[in-house]
Formats: structure tokens, C-alpha cells, sequence
């Protein structure tokens, strides 16, 4: 679930050239995804792997490797959900934003003013955006902690409830960590929708479907592990990476962790979002909420805004020989993993997805390196 930079830097680099595999495949778009898709797998070998390529336009390339789980012969599918992990707290991000621009919200909405119930008074000035920047100084141990991940499966109350529970219970004392230092947590985008909750009296999921999965035709969308026949996460188990149907109560995190980390949808559909990004919001927010979704917050490093940690890269830029602001996030409930970047002045996106928990933490960025190098440089300013 959590960000890991580690990775998410790792992906910058380069990838080392390797012979292509002899695995049967299934083959869609241009040529630089099948290239990286076919060095990455075979020198990392996860259960599944996809990846694509995105334009302001739309979908320029995508495709995918390997079963649909690792005791299967069924191939994975380029029209197959996968899990996106933390990668929803951009999606949660972007409702925020929405619902600011129908004047239900604004962009300096404390928390407090928004949840019902006492709260000490460090948080009175923390807002709905430094909880999605996490900077409010909220720790996940003291919000949710190991009692509530094995309880919350089991409780009887609506997601709503419990979020407004987690909510009360990290409002009724002071921050644990330093207000204004970051500190990376699913508790803070569970606060952030109570209140989004508190105040539209709608729940989170439903609020997702109609301020942002709708609108932007993002049918295959949906909430934690994807459904039959898509693929299965997959976990090492006693050294074994084992396959978890989407029955099993362990393929996702609790449903209560929604706004962090459950979303699931397909390649394209995913790209579909992305390209949000690309076009200065639309066809979904003005280009001054994407602006402020995207600035990074005041404060020591690194440089995070909401639900992206932006960076600078040398490829990133309109012609891809200049350097260019590139917006970046991994995502994992360590089933499955997910990687993406946004390069707006390149108009183009990359996504890496796996269901493979383990091997998955380590291709989905080197994915993201091998489909970097593969760019062709674009012509006359404009891009590829």
C-alpha cells in the first residue's frame, strides 16, 4: 500500500538489454511496450505484467505478459482490471478537487470544521489538503494500528462508520508526528474522506462513481481485488508466491482503507485518468485545480502534493531532450503492484502493472526505466 521511493526512484535509471523470452503472449501497441515488456519479464519473471503507454489522446500503446494466476495456463488479458494500490489517493485527490469547484468544499477546509465531535486543539488549523499532502503529522500506527487491520474485515458497521471512527479516534489527541513534515500513511486519505463524507452526506464510493468514474467512462473501475475472470493477486506465503482468489478475505485491505488504496480498473481505463494530467484537467477540473493538486507542499523534501510526488527528469520535457516536471507514484497491498508516471509537457503517461506482489516490487519500475529509454525523441516540438 505505501509509497515505496526506493522503488519509485529506482525507475529513473536504466535497464540492462536481455534476450527475448520463449513464453507464449499476448501482443498489443507499439513497439516500445513489447520490447520493455519482454526484457523486464523475462529478467524479473512475476506471475503477470502489463504496461502502457499514454497520449493526451488516448492510448498509444499497452500490453501484457504471463497467467492470469501462477497455477493457470490463462493468459492475462490487455482488457484485464488490476489493482492500483495507493495509486487511488490521486483518484480521492481529484473528487477533493471536484467538489471544491461545485462550491462544497474549498481548498482550506480544516478537518475539524468538517467532522462532528471533539478533537484536541493541534488540529485545529490542519486542512483537508495536508492530510492528502501528509503533512498533517498523522501516523498509521496510531490511527489505525495492527488490532484495527484484523478487526475492521469483520465490522459490522458501514465504511462511512468506520472512517468517521478512525477519524475521531486520531482527532481526539494531538499528531504523534511533526505537523508540516512529511509523513506517509493510508489513515491520512481515511480522514480526508470522512470528511468529504461528513460534509456531502454521500459515502466515498459512491461519491467516486459519480464525481469521477462516470464522467470520464471509466467502466471496468471498481473497488478492491478485481472479480472473476480477471487475474488473481498473488503473495509469497513460506517462500511460495501463492495465488489468493478475490474471495479470500486477505486479497485487499480492509474496505474501510478505500480512499488509499482499493481502486482496480484496466490499462486504458486507467489511462483515462492519467490523461487528466495530461490535458490541464479535462475533461474533468479546471486547470487551476489540477494546478493545486499537484503543487508540492511547503516544507522539507520530498516533494509531494496530492496523491503524487512530483519530480524533475531530463526526459520529461516537450521535445524529450529537455528536462520536464514528471509526476510519479508506486502502489502495492503487496499482492499486487503498480507503477506510474505523468510527464504533462510530454504529454505522455506510463503505467506498469503486476499481480505479483513480490516479484511485481521489482519489475513494475524497472518497467517503467525500460519504457522510458524505448522513447522515441519527438519532432519539431511536438511529442510521441
Amino acid at each position: 500500500m505505501s509509497l515505496d521511493r526506493r522503488s519509485l526512484m529506482a525507475a529513473l535509471g536504466a535497464v540492462p538489454a536481455v534476450s527475448l523470452p520463449t513464453l507464449a503472449r499476448a501482443r498489443t501497441g507499439d513497439a516500445t511496450v513489447e520490447a520493455a515488456l519482454d526484457s523486464v519479464f523475462e529478467r524479473f519473471a512475476p506471475v503477470g505484467l502489463g504496461a502502457a503507454i499514454i497520449s493526451r489522446e488516448g492510448l498509444v500503446g499497452s500490453g501484457v505478459r504471463g497467467p492470469r494466476r501462477k497455477d493457470g495456463t490463462e493468459p492475462v488479458r490487455t482488457t484485464d482490471a488490476w489493482h492500483l494500490g495507493s495509486n487511488t489517493k490521486a483518484m480521492t485527490a481529484v473528487l477533493f478537487a471536484r467538489l471544491v469547484e461545485q462550491g462544497l468544499a474549498n481548498w482550506d477546509l480544516k478537518i475539524v470544521d468538517a467532522l462532528p465531535g471533539a478533537h484536541d486543539p493541534a488540529w485545529a488549523e490542519v486542512s483537508v489538503v495536508e492530510l492528502m499532502q501528509h503533512r498533517a503529522g498523522l501516523r498509521d500506527g496510531d490511527a489505525l494500528g495492527q488490532a484495527w487491520l484484523m478487526t475492521a474485515r469483520g465490522d459490522p458497521a458501514t465504511l462511512p462508520e468506520q472512517r468517521l471512527a478512525v477519524a475521531q479516534k486520531a482527532l481526539a489527541s494531538a499528531p504523534d508526528g511533526t505537523p508540516g513534515r512529511f509523513l506517509y500513511g493510508n489513515a491520512n486519505y481515511m480522514v480526508a474522506a470522512a470528511a468529504l463524507e461528513a460534509i456531502t452526506g454521500q459515502d466515498w464510493q459512491a461519491m467516486m462513481v459519480e464525481q469521477v468514474f462516470d464522467p470520464l467512462g471509466l467502466t471496468s473501475a471498481g473497488f478492491g481485488a478485481p472479480p472473476e475472470p480477471a487475474p488473481w493477486g498473488h503473495r509469497e506465503v513460506g517462500g511460495r508466491v501463492t495465488p489468493l482468489p478475490p474471495s479470500h478475505p486477505g486479497s485487499d485491505n480492509p474496505a474501510a482503507m478505500g480512499p488509499a488504496a482499493t481502486v482496480h480498473m484496466t490499462l486504458e481505463d486507467y489511462g483515462r485518468f492519467l490523461a487528466v494530467f495530461l490535458n490541464d484537467g479535462r475533461p474533468l477540473l479546471q486547470r487551476e485545480s489540477i494546478a493545486q493538486l499537484t503543487r508540492p507542499a511547503e516544507g522539507p523534501p520530498p516533494a509531494y502534493g496530492c496523491g503524487w510526488i512530483v519530480l524533475d527528469q531530463p526526459w520529461a520535457g516537450a521535445d524529450g531532450t529537455t528536462p520536464g516536471r514528471v509526476l510519479a507514484h508506486d502502489g502495492s497491498n503487496t499482492i499486487w503492484y503498480a507503477s506510474a508516471m505523468v510527464a504533462p509537457a510530454r504529454g505522455l503517461a506510463l503505467i506498469a502493472v503486476s499481480n505479483d506482489g513480490t516479484a511485481g516490487a521489482q519489475a513494475c519500475p524497472a518497467l517503467l526505466r525500460a519504457l522510458i529509454a524505448g522513447l522515441p525523441v519527438a519532432e519539431a516540438g511536438g511529442v510521441v
